[in-house]
């Protein structure tokens, strides 16, 4: 395929699908808006758990440092999109921190300090390998891993659409993000020859494509259930 397609077009090919990637992205940083909003509008965080952005921030920031030019090559749309996402990250734990009761404030406050200092250890300790080959390995695992436990992290999920066959709780356009930023930065990841980079997208784009199937078929059923009359005529 290389020898028919030249660098110019997998060039192309590769920055369009970044940029794609990027933008799709941003409908997964934008999801939790409305529950943030309700956690300001009342004041309190109720039962909502902040772990998951704790992750999530964890996860952009080692990504984004994979991303960079001492760490692997031409991946900077990598950089781009997951400092966007730390920043988003970042300011859900802030508004969560501020609006939470004091025992759920001390303890985000102390997983918030640990993310930090645990990015500082993988950061600092990454420069301080000389081999760049071996740089790159330690951070593309440990992004690697990251992605996929943030891709998996939707099975619970699903197994819950599944029990109660009720899509309530795997809202559509949260699901179809998913998809589309997975299946794009998985194009990225082929035309530049990085596996740290498709293996882990290609993954989502399957888990993606699953929230999806589930979701039209149990959303479709829903609507037959609801169609059908709730007194059948003794007629």
């Amino acid at each position: 395929m290389a020898a028919l397609v030249s660098p110019q077009t997998f060039e192309s090919c590769k920055q369009a699908a970044g940029i794609a990637g990027n933008i799709f992205a941003f409908g997964l940083f934008v999801s939790p808006i409305p529950t943030f909003r309700r956690i300001i509008r009342n004041q309190s965080t109720e039962q909502f758990s902040g772990i998951p952005y704790v992750y999530a921030l964890l996860n952009c920031l080692i990504c984004a440092w994979y991303g960079c030019p001492f760490i692997s090559y031409d991946n900077l749309l990598v950089t781009t999109v997951n400092s966007v996402g730390a920043v988003f990250q970042l300011s859900y734990i802030i508004i969560y921190i501020t609006h939470a009761e004091k025992q759920k404030k001390f303890k985000m406050s102390g997983l918030l300090l640990a993310v930090f200092g645990l990015f500082a250890v993988i950061a600092i300790g990454s420069l301080l390998v000389t081999d760049l080959e071996i740089r790159h390995l330690i951070i593309g695992f440990l992004s690697c891993a990251t992605l996929i436990s943030m891709f998996a992290s939707p099975l619970s999920v699903m197994n819950i659409v599944i029990q109660t066959k009720s899509v309530e709780f795997m809202p559509f356009y949260l699901s179809l993000s998913t998809f589309l930023m997975s299946t794009s930065f998985l194009l990225y990841g082929v035309f530049n020859f990085d596996p740290f980079i498709y293996v882990p997208n290609g993954i989502g784009t399957i888990l993606g494509i699953a929230q999806l199937v589930l979701y039209f078929y149990y959303n479709n059923q829903s609507k037959q259930e609801s169609r059908e009359p709730l007194i059948e005529s003794a007629a």
